[in-house]
C-alpha cells in the first residue's frame, strides 16, 4: 500500500510548481499539496477559460496525452493559460472515457493547481471538491491517496482565500483519512497533524494546536531516530504554542532542546532563527541581558550566511529595537528602527511581500509606543498596500486596519478610526473569523469610535453583538467581557434604557466582587457609577441618561497593538 504523505511544512519556491509537474509521469500519482505563498504570477490578470472542443475527446489515448502536455508546459514556463487548457481537455477526455474514475480526480487535482497558480482561487475550489467526490476510500489506496490530496489542496486553496475554518475541516478530513489508512504511529501522521496544528495557530486556537503538537513529539518519541530534525521542528512549534498561551519557561525548554539538535545537525540558520525566538522569550520574561546576548548571536551569524541587507536581518533589528525601548533607550531603539526600514526599503530580490509589510507593521508598533502616532500611521498604511490583492492576507490586512484604528481614536480621528474598524470587522466576517475573541474586541474598538461620532444605536449594536461573542470565547467573567458589558451599559443609559444599564452594572458589580474583592478599585468605581444610575432612576426614570464620557469604560477602549507572530491584533 502507498504511503499517504502529508503537507510539507515550508512554502515551497516559486519554481515548485513547475517541478511538481516534472515528476508526475502516472497518472496515478496525485498532484502534490499547494504551496502556502502565492505565485508571482498571481496579480497578472489572465483571460478567461480557453474553449475546449470536446468533440474529438472520446479517444481513450487523449487524456494522459493532453495531461502530459500541461505538465510538461508548466515546467517549460510557458504561457500558463495553455497549460491550463491542456489540463482542462484532459479532464474532459478521462470523464468522457473513463467516467468517474482515479485519473480523472487526478488530472482534476493538476487543473485546480493550475487555476491556484494563475491567481484564479475561486475557480479551483469546485474543481477540488469535484475530485474529492470521485475519489471512493473504499475503492483501493490509491483512491485514499487521490482523495486525501484533494482534501490537504482544497484545504491549502481556502487558507489562501483567508477562509481558516473551512481550510482546518478540510486537513482534519485528510488526517482522518490517512489515518485510517496508515494508523495513529506513521512518521506521515506527524507531518500532517503538524501542518494543521500550524493553521489552528494561524486562527488563534492554541489548544487544538497544542493537543496536535504533543501527538507529532509522540509519535517521534515511537517512530523516530532521537534528536531527529522533525523533532526540532516540532519543539519549535509547540514553543510558539507555549508563548501564546503564556507558559514561556516550557516554551524556552522546547526552544532550548530544539536548538541543541540543530547544532549538532550543522544547521546555522535554523540554529539564529531559534535564537531569535529564545531571546524573545527572555524579553517577555525581562530577563534583558540573556535577551540582548540571544539578538546579538543571532545577528551575528545571519549578517555572515545571508548578507546585511537579508530581511532576517532587519527582523533582528526590529526585536533589538522593542528591547531598548522597553529598557528607556529611546536613541538606540529608533537607531534599529532606521537600520530596518533602511533593508525594507530596498528588498533583497526573492522577499515575500508579506514579510515586509509584517516587519513594517512591528516598526509601527514600536513608533507607536514612542508616541508619534504619525509615523506609525504611515508604516502601516505601506504595510497594507503592499498586501492588497494578495491572496490568503485579508485577515492580516484587517488587523492591520484595526490597528490603524486604534492609533486614528487616540489621536482624535474618530471618523478614521470607524472606517479602518469598519473595513477590519468586513474583512474578518467575510475570511469566517467573525466569532473569534479578536473580532469581538474590533466590535467594541468600534462601537467606541461611534459612541464618540454621535452614533450611539450603531454602538449598541456593536457591543451587544461583542459582548455575545467575548462572553462565548472567552468567558462571562473575562476582563474583556466585562468592559464592554460596562460600555453597553453606558450606552443604554444613553439611549434612556436605565433599567437594562443598571441590570449590567449590578452583574458586573456583583462579578467584580468575587473576581477581585470589594477593595479592588475597579470594584469601587463601578459601585459608584451604579450608585448614581440608582439615584438619578429614583428621581425618574425617564430622565435623560448621564453623558458617556463619565459612564464608558474608557480602561477597556484601547487595546495595546501585538508585534506577535500572526495576526497584527491586539492584546490587553
Amino acid at each position: 500500500m502507498p504511503g499517504i504523505f502529508s503537507a510539507k511544512t515550508t512554502s515551497p519556491s516559486p519554481t515548485t510548481l513547475g517541478q511538481f509537474f516534472l515528476h508526475q509521469n502516472d497518472v496515478k500519482t496525485p498532484s502534490p499539496l499547494l504551496k502556502r505563498s502565492p505565485n508571482p504570477r498571481t496579480k497578472q490578470s489572465t483571460p478567461e477559460k480557453l474553449p475546449v472542443n470536446e468533440s474529438p475527446l472520446d479517444n481513450r489515448d487523449l487524456g494522459p496525452f493532453f495531461l502530459k502536455l500541461a505538465r510538461d508546459t508548466i515546467a517549460s514556463g510557458e504561457n500558463p493559460n495553455k497549460a491550463l487548457d491542456y489540463a482542462s481537455r484532459a479532464s474532459v477526455s478521462f470523464e468522457r472515457c473513463s467516467g468517474s474514475g482515479l485519473e480523472l480526480a487526478m488530472s482534476l487535482h493538476v487543473l485546480a493547481a493550475i487555476y491556484v497558480s494563475l491567481g484564479r482561487l475561486e475557480e479551483a475550489v469546485p474543481v477540488l471538491e469535484r475530485s474529492i467526490e470521485i475519489a471512493e476510500v473504499v475503492n483501493g489506496p490509491d483512491h485514499a491517496l487521490a482523495k486525501f490530496c484533494g482534501y490537504m489542496q482544497l484545504g491549502d486553496t481556502y487558507s489562501l482565500l483567508g477562509l481558516l475554518d473551512r481550510a482546518i475541516s478540510c486537513y482534519e478530513s485528510g488526517l482522518k483519512i490517512q489515518i485510517e489508512a496508515l494508523g495513529h504511529s506513521d512518521t506521515s501522521i506527524a507531518e500532517t497533524c503538524r501542518y494543521l496544528a500550524e493553521a489552528h495557530i494561524q486562527a488563534m486556537q492554541f489548544e487544538e494546536a497544542e493537543k496536535l503538537c504533543k501527538k507529532t513529539l509522540e509519535v517521534h518519541r515511537k517512530r523516530s531516530e532521537p534528536a531527529s530534525l522533525e523533532e526540532a521542528t516540532d519543539r519549535r512549534l509547540m514553543a510558539l504554542v507555549c508563548e501564546a498561551k503564556g507558559d514561556l519557561e516550557s516554551a524556552l525548554e522546547h526552544l532550548v532542546l530544539a536548538s541543541v539538535i540543530m547544532i549538532a545537525a550543522g544547521q546555522d540558520n535554523e540554529v539564529a532563527a531559534i535564537d531569535v525566538s529564545i531571546g524573545n522569550i527572555y524579553l517577555s520574561l525581562c530577563r534583558f541581558d540573556e535577551a540582548v546576548f540571544s539578538y546579538q548571536k543571532a545577528l551575528t551569524a545571519l549578517k555572515s550566511t545571508l548578507g546585511e541587507d537579508h530581511p532576517s536581518v532587519a527582523s533582528v533589528f526590529i526585536r533589538l529595537a522593542d528591547l531598548y525601548h522597553l529598557t528607556g533607550k529611546i536613541r538606540e531603539s529608533k537607531s534599529y528602527c532606521e537600520h530596518a526600514m533602511r533593508i525594507y526599503a530596498k528588498p533583497i530580490p526573492g522577499t515575500a511581500a508579506e514579510e515586509v509589510a509584517r516587519g513594517l507593521t512591528e516598526i509601527a508598533a514600536i513608533y507607536e509606543a514612542l508616541n508619534e502616532p504619525e509615523e506609525a500611521l504611515k508604516l502601516l498604511n505601506k504595510a497594507v498596500k503592499l498586501l492588497e490583492g494578495t491572496p490568503g492576507q485579508r485577515s492580516t490586512v484587517a488587523g492591520i486596519e484595526a490597528q490603524m484604528g486604534v492609533m486614528f481614536y487616540v489621536v482624535g480621528k474618530y471618523g478614521e478610526a470607524r472606517s479602518s474598524f469598519g473595513s477590519a470587522v468586513a474583512k474578518l466576517r467575510a475570511s469566517g473569523e467573525g466569532k473569534s475573541a479578536f473580532f469581538g474586541i474590533v466590535l467594541n474598538q468600534m462601537g467606541l469610535a461611534s459612541v464618540q461620532l454621535y452614533k450611539i444605536n450603531e454602538a449598541a449594536e456593536l457591543f451587544e453583538e461583542a459582548r455575545m461573542i467575548l462572553e462565548q470565547e472567552c468567558g462571562h467573567c473575562h476582563l474583556d467581557t466585562l468592559g464592554v458589558c460596562s460600555n453597553l451599559a453606558a450606552t443604554y443609559d444613553a439611549m434612556g434604557r436605565v433599567e437594562d444599564a443598571i441590570e449590567i452594572l449590578e452583574y458586573i458589580l456583583r462579578v467584580r466582587k468575587e473576581k477581585l474583592g470589594t477593595a479592588n478599585p475597579d470594584v469601587d468605581d463601578e459601585k459608584k457609577r451604579l450608585d448614581e444610575l440608582l439615584k438619578e432612576a429614583g428621581r425618574s426614570r425617564s430622565k435623560k441618561g448621564k453623558s458617556l464620557e463619565k459612564l464608558l469604560d474608557f480602561k477597556s477602549r484601547t487595546m495595546e497593538a501585538t508585534r506577535r507572530w500572526s495576526g497584527f491584533g491586539f492584546r490587553n
